[in-house]
């Protein structure tokens, strides 16, 4: 099958234009020359724009008098038919189409609408119908009908009216513009680079608590969270903005002159003397690379601090041009020694205190702490799923060093936004599952920066480790990480931008008909961008969640807030409730916190079983929904909820194993409900327990098979299995079968029996 794959690929690269083809050298690996050839093949052809456009709908004329018969005469539908079908096969009028912007697809589409507002309209229009007339007597000629033809066939693609305006909406080619409060003041730039654990953070956050006013914008709420209880903490009042959450440092009513939000939720419209942006590398990011570039050249602040790996200097000097402003660059090495060890760990007897283990799977997770914990070892576990407050507390319960827990099992979610005690890292592997810019899923090696990234957090400065140790878990693994490490991060070469909502509006203007999901998908075939600074992010969830409410009615900028809403679309039960809210919020009902409730099971219980703990996780992913809207009633009865919530969930996590034993001692409890007797003449597969098996564990780990659907399954398969049994059973009465004799299914052995009696 391997040797298939590979000569599939190899087919693929022959396939390549010459000029695409990677030049053959001895040490060219057979492994890159697979990759190319496997990314060619994954390219898309390019998207007709013209397919994108829905033609709109044209009815026919229904006016009761009928002018033009009365001047002209009735007119025969199949002569007209005649008429119509020989001025669409007309070369010269195909040649007019393309002269006002109609293609072969246009052309198609708007002949057959034309044909069919002729043929079914009980009265044309007067100057048509004369026309027409004047044709059918030969007075006309069959080109007279393209005025009219081209009248349609604007309002059938809107489009062909406005399309200069349309590309001019969605030049973006100088997006530095778009801010011209920022351009209207001069910015001192700085660029504080360097590796993870160099300090650079710190001393940029240092001249933030110092300023008379100030915005912290990270990657994570989590971030946001730790800057505003350090600001608050040392005595700068400091205000919390994030997708879900509003704090205020003083009250309500006083804002404080700090705040500290997640990057999507910067204003670019408040004045400040210092700005602070965090992880500036994700400016590459394919989802969420819009934002960093928006608060780059949007905040208006007299000083911006940018910290981040140095490889983004060169786009951020390059982007600097376009704004007149220059970028003065201070650099930072490692403050502690990070050493990638000789020998990869073997086997988890190996596991000492400080470590910790990272894995890429949820799956990966559950096996690992389990596995650590069976050998007397306490475990602390970080993932993205957890809310705030529960990874706050397990990296608290790590760091302690009075705490029984020394050992660490974590995803990537550890790469930015902890301070963690880490002596040494051990990569569990090193695939890792990815999005690409066409929104595509791919899984490939990590690439250097997150591989340095998620390295670096072991031998943290002024803790109990401060020399960090790097290895993997297997064997197999330990030379590519080493060989990984040893690179530097490849030069960030774009940065990512979005439509924004005004944008998008504008589009509408000259689309009535489009859908959200349309007008993006116009946008982004229809822009114009500067391919050596920029890029388009990837809009795939966005149009997964515009297409999902595209049904419900809510005016276009509700809709866009909507689809802006900070969900994981791979969670059903997610999902459900954000169709639910906003088919409530369409019909101008209150979403209350009864609301919540009603559809969300509280009060909360303690989780018994993993599948229990992955419910409670996508019902803490709800209410951020609810709260990311800021347009609801009772949102601080929601926080309050919330907040209980994230201690269940604590508590949960700190019994990790427990609810992964009870989860597998129900599975085997199951078993005996779904045993099938054996009978004659039909031999049925067996089907195990629905919630047996690695694919059914990874889709609930994963939260695409909920508790309460894994109930229905259970059901559904009970009353089945007993529908079949007493089917069975009624037409094999009068035979007695031996379930451990499998021969005795046959004839033969049914006569053997009934001599045997006789």
């Amino acid at each position: 099958m391997q040797n298939c794959r590979r000569c599939i690929s190899l087919a693929g690269l022959l396939r390549m234009p010459l000029f695409l083809r990677p030049s053959f050298s001895n040490d060219l690996s057979l492994r890159r020359l697979h990759r190319a050839a496997f990314l060619f093949s994954r390219k898309k052809p390019e998207t007709n724009l013209s397919t994108l456009f829905k033609p709109v709908q044209v009815h026919a004329n229904m006016d009761s008098e009928d002018v033009g018969s009365e001047l002209s005469g009735k007119l025969e539908k199949a002569e007209l038919l005649k008429i119509l079908n020989k001025f669409t096969q007309r070369r010269e009028i195909k040649s007019l189409c393309n002269e006002n912007g109609l293609d072969a697809y246009l052309q198609q589409q708007a002949f057959g609408s034309f044909r069919r507002f002729c043929i079914e309209a009980e009265n044309l229009p007067v100057d048509l119908h004369i026309t027409f007339s004047d044709i059918t007597q030969g007075a006309g000629h069959i080109d007279d009908i393209f005025p009219y033809f081209l009248r349609h066939a604007k309002t059938v693609f809107p489009h062909l009216d406005c399309m200069d305006d349309l590309k001019k909406i969605s030049d973006l080619r100088q997006p530095a513009n778009w801010y011209s409060n920022a351009r209207a003041i001069t910015r001192k730039i700085v660029f504080h680079a360097g590796p993870t654990n160099s300090g650079k953070t710190y001393h940029a956050m240092e001249r933030y608590l110092s300023a008379k006013s100030g915005v912290y914008c990270g990657p994570l709420k989590l971030l946001a969270t730790e800057v505003y209880n350090k600001a608050n903490e040392r005595g700068t009042p400091c205000d919390l903005v994030t997708g879900e959450e509003r704090k205020f440092g003083i009250s309500e009513n006083s804002p404080a002159n700090h705040v500290a939000c997640t990057v999507e939720m910067t204003s670019v419209n408040t004045p400040y003397e210092v700005a602070v942006i965090d992880e500036i590398q994700q400016i590459r990011d394919p989802q969420r690379g819009w934002a960093w570039t928006r608060a780059f050249l949007g905040l208006i602040a007299d000083e911006v601090h940018v910290c981040g790996e140095p490889g983004a200097l060169d786009l951020l000097q390059k982007i600097c041009e376009t704004t007149g402003e220059t970028v003065e660059v201070r650099r930072y090495d490692r403050l502690t020694e990070l050493t990638v060890e000789n020998t990869a760990l073997g086997s988890l007897d190996n596991i000492v205190p400080g470590d910790c283990i990272v894995c890429f799977s949820k799956h990966d997770i559950y096996t690992v702490s389990r596995e650590i914990e069976a050998r007397g070892k306490e475990v602390a576990v970080i993932y993205g799923g957890l809310p705030p407050g529960t990874k706050l507390a397990q990296a608290a319960k790590f760091n302690d060093p009075a705490n029984s827990c020394k050992v660490m099992v974590a995803t990537d979610a550890i790469g930015m936004g902890l301070n963690l005690s880490i002596r040494r890292i051990i990569f569990y592997s090193l695939i890792k599952p990815s999005m690409n810019e066409r929104g595509e899923r791919e899984i490939d090696t990590i690439s250097v920066s997150s591989a340095l990234q998620i390295a670096g957090r072991a031998g943290r400065f002024r803790t109990q480790w401060e020399h960090g140790y790097v290895t993997a878990f297997k064997s197999e693994d330990l030379q590519t990480l080493q060989r990984i490490l040893a690179q530097t991060p490849e030069p960030i070469k774009q940065a990512g931008l979005h439509p924004t909502a005004d944008q998008i509006e504008l589009y509408a203007y000259h689309l009535p008909s489009s859908s959200l999901s349309n007008l993006m998908d116009i946008f982004v075939n229809l822009c114009t961008v500067d391919d050596s600074l920029y890029f388009m992010c990837n809009i795939e969830d966005f149009k997964f969640l515009a297409e999902m409410i595209q049904h419900v009615p809510l005016p276009l900028r509700a809709r866009y807030v909507f689809c802006c809403a900070p969900i994981n679309r791979k969670m059903p039960f997610v999902c459900s409730m954000f169709l639910k809210v906003a088919r409530q919020y369409s019909r101008n009902e209150p979403i209350t916190f009864d609301f919540i409730k009603k559809n969300c099971g509280w009060p909360f219980k303690l989780p018994k079983t993993i599948l229990d703990l992955v419910h409670l996780e996508a019902v803490f992913d709800v209410m951020d929904l609810y709260r990311f809207m800021d347009l609801f009633p009772e949102a601080a009865y929601v926080r309050d909820a919330q907040k209980e919530l994230d201690e269940i969930i604590q508590q949960g996590v700190f019994q990790i194993t427990r609810l992964l034993k009870n989860t597998e001692a129900s599975q085997d409890g199951d078993i005996s409900n779904y045993a099938i007797r054996r009978i004659t003449h039909t031999k049925e597969p067996r089907l195990p327990s629905l919630s047996r098996g690695r694919l059914t564990e990874r889709l609930l780990a994963q939260g695409l098979l909920t508790p309460g659907m894994l109930s229905e399954l259970r059901k559904e398969w009970d009353a089945q299995q007993v529908g079949k049994s007493n089917l069975q059973s009624n037409e094999n009465s009068e035979t007695v079968v031996n379930s451990d004799d499998e021969d005795n299914y046959s004839g033969i052995g049914r006569k053997t029996r009934k001599k045997r009696r006789k």
